[in-house]
Parts: C-alpha cells; structure tokens; sequence
C-alpha cells in the first residue's frame, strides 16, 4: 500500500483522506500535524482500484469522487488502515488516528478494531452504520459537526457519542475544514483546528508542545 510520510520526531498520528483522495489539502493537514511534532502517515486508501484520477476544476467532482468512494471494499479500508496503525505502533511511541469525511468514519472503525491512544473524527461520513461500534472505541476521542450538515443526523450521532469531546458549528456544512469554496466554512475551519491542536496537546503530547 502506498504510503506518504511527513518525518516529527513525536507520537504517530495515522490521517485518513476524505472521498477526494490523498489530496493537496489532506497532504498540507499532514503538514501541519508535522510542525507540532507528529511523525504523519497518510496511507493511499484508494490504491485497490484503477481510474482513481480526480479533475479538480470539473463542476462534477463531487460525483467522480463519492463514485471512486462507492467502489471501495470497506472492510478492506478498514484492514489497510489497522496495518498502517499498526506500523505506526512499531516505532515505540504513542499513536493516534485523524480522519476527515470518508476518512473520519474510517478512523473510527479503525479504532474500535485497534484501539489508538487517541481518534479525532471530523464529520465521519460512515458513523450513522457504525455507531454500534461505539462500546468498543476506547480512545480519547474528539469530533467535530457542522450543524448545517446536509449529510449526517447530527443530533443522533451526538447522543450515541457521549464519551466523546464534541463540537457542532453552527452554519458549517459537510467538509467545513475543506479549502473548496463549497465547502468551506472559514470560522468552523479555524476553530475546529485551534480545537484540535488542543485536544492533541493534552492527549498525544508530543516534545516540542502543541498547544
């Protein structure tokens, strides 16, 4: 399986892609994890399937990626994802998982089946069939929903998630963190990553300090 790497020196935090792929946004939030300390690893979710290349600037992206998304083999996601986690348990330190969309409720799965130190979860877009996993996810957790998410029930999801450190925004949508202007919900994105940071801080703490 394909894999990118971004080399801190900290805790491994496992991040899984959203539906678009390990894209420029998914590799400059590897990035950013990076600058706090995190040794980062991205894995290439999608590398099972062919015909997986994304036009960016077509009016139809959202259909080309929830099409390559709906190809995927779930519990092999889930597989390949508890093998990176895994690798990241080789080094010795304490781990974590951070998924967004697509990758948000993958990152869920993958810690109720390998139980990280910590799941952040932005929006999991698989958590409505998954919350009967919910019992077996022991990690400190945070998530975080856009009340104007046209996708998710989030006041269901919050009820089940009450083990969790949960955050809603108000007038944010599905993928506020996401740097496409439809998607994105500049307030929520800034917050939601202030929080995040935060959370990891006090968490997955890494030497130079994250908070």
């Amino acid at each position: 399986m394909p894999v990118h790497v971004w080399e801190g020196s900290g805790p491994g935090l496992l991040l899984l892609q959203e539906i678009f792929g390990v894209s420029d946004y998914i590799k400059q939030r590897a990035a950013d994890l990076a600058e706090l300390g995190y040794y980062v690893l991205v894995p290439e979710i999608y590398w099972r399937l062919d015909d997986t290349e994304l036009d960016e600037s077509a009016p139809d992206l959202l259909q080309q990626a929830m099409s390559i998304a709906g190809r995927v083999d779930w519990d092999l996601a889930v597989s390949d994802s508890v093998a990176a986690l895994e690798y990241l348990r080789s080094r010795d330190t304490a781990t974590g998982v951070i998924g967004f969309c697509f990758g948000g409720g993958l990152a869920f799965n993958v810690a109720a089946e390998s139980s990280p130190d910590v799941l952040v979860s932005y929006y999991g877009s698989a958590l409505p069939r998954l919350l009967h996993l919910a019992p077996k996810v022991t990690a400190t957790s945070l998530h975080h929903f856009g009340d104007a998410d046209a996708y998710l029930p989030i006041d269901d999801l919050v009820a089940v998630l009450d083990d969790a450190e949960v955050h809603r925004y108000p007038d944010a949508g599905h993928a506020f963190d996401n740097p496409l202007p439809v998607f994105h919900h500049a307030e929520a994105a800034e917050l939601a990553w202030r929080r995040t940071v935060a959370f990891l801080s006090r968490n997955l703490p890494t030497s130079e300090g994250s908070a």
